[in-house]
């Protein structure tokens, strides 16, 4: 069955630098790394000390307040570096990788014949429960909650972002081993959302709920499906995987290897061939990046550019992500740069610029935010690109001055940081829109649980 979602509110950012549809195969790092700040609040404890020996798919720390949340190492080898921040954080793991790798085997598994309970043991085990994150909070699923349902985002809407029907082609068997997985974890459904011309193999899957999404950025977001779809009251819970995930998942039950080498998709117009790469989570960004990258002045982004993390050269590929985006770095100043017309740049607004006759253009743009930080000023701009049923300035002043009661009543539960990506984007007063959000979360979760 299939039902269609049509987004009018939001905005497509169209930049130079999209991956051509070859994937390259890069030499494996010789260092991987897991840092846990990648699985956001999460406290570590540490299972595998400096100097340990692990195999890949063996647990490198767990989560403080459930022991059964296990972290694995991408790579076997060993453990040669623990960095540690302040008050003793930890912020990085570093594995020497072997030539050759070794694999923990966790034994291959028919989830049909699993209870929930087996089902939910076994991800435990081989450390695959990281992988389910939950609304609201946006963190790792708490597995003492039942969801009411489980959400698929197969439709990926961001600037430059990796196309899923490429990445996910051939891998069908392990996408419906992961889906009669997962089906077992909520008495709800499993809502598998795709494009709208897609021929995604998502489409193609069992025992799911078929979403057809059209419309521009932010479509692609899960908690824009879930407000479509089946929206999060207060005491409700619900889970939320990715497409790359499900793979390593589903590969996990046919093979019993957990096997985190991903199609990463190299975007951007500091990339001298943006294209696809086969790489393994953690691995050096110098390596995918190898002879590709124009480094004179570059911001490199683990992610999309709305909601990526900066990283350096010498940093990681992120446990999670499966791009990597390269644009300038916006270091330069216009002379009178808001009191001329603009043709290089995209707008909200038709004051002064004019990418709204040209609404396929590509633009390159910089990190530039073309002004400084002042205060929130009310436009009424923020609605035309966010697409919830919730006032987003009020929610925002709501975060920044923590009141719980308003910011359970405006929608807190609902939403992500990446949510407000595009509203931090267009926001004349330069505010860290996602920044607010996040400590807002965290506020809400550890005050109202």
């Amino acid at each position: 069955m299939s039902k269609d979602i049509r987004i009018k509110k939001g905005l497509d950012i169209k930049l130079v630098g999209e991956a051509e549809k070859t994937t390259t195969s890069v030499s494996r790092s010789s260092v991987y790394a897991v840092k846990p700040e990648d699985f956001h609040g999460i406290i570590p404890k540490l299972i595998a000390k400096e100097g340990a020996v692990v195999k890949a798919g063996g647990a490198l720390f767990h989560s403080k307040s459930d022991e059964r949340i296990l972290f694995a190492s991408p790579v076997s080898g060993k453990v040669v570096e623990v960095i540690r921040g302040a008050r003793r954080k930890v912020l990085a793991m570093k594995i020497a990788a072997d030539s050759e790798q070794v694999y923990e085997d966790f034994g291959t598994k028919n989830a049909d014949a699993m209870s929930a309970e087996e089902v939910k043991n076994y991800l435990f085990t081989a450390g695959c429960w990281p992988f389910i994150k939950q609304r609201p909070y946006d963190v790792v699923a708490n597995p003492n909650q039942a969801p009411k349902a489980i959400f698929i985002s197969g439709y990926a809407s961001a600037p430059l972002a990796a196309d899923l029907e490429y990445t996910l082609a051939g891998k069908e068997a392990e996408l419906q081993a992961a889906i009669t997985a997962v089906t077992k974890l909520t008495e709800g459904k499993v809502h598998v959302s795709v494009g709208a011309n897609s021929n995604s193999p998502l489409s193609k899957l069992k025992g799911v709920e078929i979403h057809k999404v059209s419309g521009p950025h932010p479509s692609g977001n899960v908690s824009t499906q879930i407000a479509q779809i089946d929206p999060i009251n207060k005491g409700e819970v619900v889970w939320v995987v990715t497409p790359q995930d499900l793979v390593v998942i589903g590969e996990l039950f046919l093979t019993g290897k957990f096997n985190l080498e991903r199609t990463i998709a190299l975007t951007g117009s500091k990339f001298n061939k943006p294209q696809y790469v086969t790489a393994i989570a953690g691995a050096a960004i110098s390596d995918l990046t190898n002879n590709n990258l124009n480094n004179d002045n570059t911001r490199i982004i683990n992610g999309n550019v709305l909601s990526g993390k900066q990283v350096k050269e010498e940093g990681f590929l992120s446990y999670s992500d499966n791009q990597i985006t390269a644009i300038p770095e916006g270091d330069d100043y216009e002379f009178f740069g808001w009191n001329k017309p603009i043709f290089n740049k995209i707008s909200t607004s038709r004051a002064l610029t004019f990418s709204w006759l040209n609404p396929k253009k590509k633009y390159d743009l910089n990190t530039n935010t073309n002004g400084e930080h002042r205060a929130f000023v009310v436009t009424g701009s923020y609605e035309n690109v966010f697409p919830l049923d919730i006032y987003p300035m009020q929610l925002l002043k709501a975060f920044m001055y923590k009141d719980l009661d308003e910011m359970e009543a405006l929608g807190g539960y609902e939403i992500a940081p990446e949510d407000f990506a595009l509203t931090e984007f267009i926001c004349v007063s330069k505010q860290p829109h996602q920044n607010i959000i996040r400590e807002g979360l965290d506020l809400m979760r550890e005050e109202l649980g």
